[in-house]
């Protein structure tokens, strides 16, 4: 419905950012990491979600599309509202948040308040499928054949991709590890050989 708001932004404080746009001030309720990248801006770019129950319309705003994707995934994991996945996107960011729900890693989306074990864990659960499925990779890309990975190989170069490094780095970082290793273990190598 509204895609997004361009303007002046008049007021923010934890958690809201009030953009004028037009004459109108429109109070979206944003994430901290949208609030650090635009709260010294004259001029200000929020990508929106309008969030409608029976008792109001809320909307949401931040900085960038991926943070935006992110809430949207967020939302679609049944017990998670907007409320919960603010809380989320202010402590990591979408890449990090990928990287988490890749490799199962529900124990850092518990760090954020008001996430607890279940829902961090129905989170991942949710959620593996529709990250691998937005960064899926080719055979091509895993080096050729299953051999040379399996589904270990193949969810630590997506770990990798949501770290910013494009799918050849990843292969080529990952060349010569050990095919039975964990997922962890895979990331770890990897790393290495990018840093």
């Amino acid at each position: 419905m509204i895609y997004s708001v361009k303007g002046e932004l008049v007021y923010w404080e934890q958690g809201l950012a009030v953009v004028e746009c037009g004459g109108v001030g429109y109070a979206c309720r944003t994430t901290m990491n949208t609030l650090a990248k635009i709260r010294d801006l004259d001029e200000v770019k929020l990508f929106t979600y309008l969030h409608i129950t029976e008792n109001a319309l809320d909307l949401f705003g931040f900085a960038d599309n991926s943070e935006l994707q992110s809430f949207k995934q967020l939302i679609s994991v049944n017990g998670v509202g907007p409320k919960a996945a603010l809380s989320i996107l202010s402590d990591i960011t979408p890449s990090k948040l990928a990287l988490c729900i890749t490799t199962g890693d529900s124990k850092t989306l518990t760090k954020s308040p008001g996430i607890g074990a279940k829902i961090a864990q129905r989170i991942v659960l949710e959620l593996k499928d529709k990250v691998a499925k937005n960064q899926s990779i080719s055979s091509a890309e895993l080096g050729g054949s299953p051999a040379a990975g399996g589904d270990s190989f193949s969810e630590a170069i997506l770990a990798l991709q949501t770290l910013g490094f494009n799918p050849v780095q990843c292969s080529a970082a990952l060349k010569g590890a050990d095919a039975s290793a964990s997922v962890e273990d895979l990331i770890k190598y990897g790393l290495k050989n990018l840093a």
